[in-house]
């Protein structure tokens, strides 16, 4: 993920920008940061998860939703603007609605890597989504074909709830009972 500019801007000027753009654009604190094209292998694992995520979800309050949604964070301990692009994100409390993004704090976000935007992913977002309080994170690797599982502590502080590479079942603390194979979500 690099930066679209490099001045800081306000959030009306991000959303004239993303109206007059086809770019996949984030908004952090005045700052606009562009995604790149994802690649086929990133389409599978994301789709694969979606349709695993969606089927375990049916009959519950919550509800799976993939790329591109904007989910704009909303806290009232947090000042600033950060409206995010989650490759997957599970939301429950459906009062955050609007008609063109969800304002809140989802309850499970999914980022699937790439080579340009790990350390946005692994850094940025991972901190930004523990301040917010979403209650799990995922962050796949598709490289190293491993799955990173991170869950609030009561402290607010994000601790690693499962790690698996290659093979075996990843879990989640928050979705009760969802459980993935590896072998399935990597496979080519």
């Amino acid at each position: 993920m690099s930066l679209y500019r490099t001045d800081v801007i306000s959030v009306e000027e991000y959303f004239q920008i993303r109206e007059s753009s086809e770019e996949l654009l984030e908004y952090i604190d005045g700052y606009v940061y562009m995604s790149s094209s994802p690649t086929i292998k990133h389409q599978r694992i994301s789709g694969r998860l979606f349709l695993c995520l969606g089927k375990f979800l049916e009959g519950s309050s919550c509800e799976v939703f993939h790329a591109p949604m904007d989910v704009e964070l909303s806290s009232e301990e947090i000042k600033g603007t950060k409206i995010v692009i989650p490759d997957l994100t599970v939301i429950c409390d459906k009062e955050g609605f609007t008609a063109q993004r969800y304002v809140g704090i989802p309850s499970v976000i999914i980022e699937i890597l790439s080579p340009s935007n790990q350390s946005h992913d692994l850094i940025t977002k991972l901190n930004l989504y523990m301040d917010y309080g979403v209650q799990e994170y995922w962050i796949v690797n598709p490289m190293l074909n491993s799955v990173m599982v991170y869950t609030l502590n009561d402290k607010g502080m994000y601790e690693q709830h499962d790690l698996k590479i290659d093979k075996g079942t990843i879990s989640s603390k928050v979705l009760q009972g969802f459980r993935v194979n590896l072998e399935e979500i990597f496979q080519d």
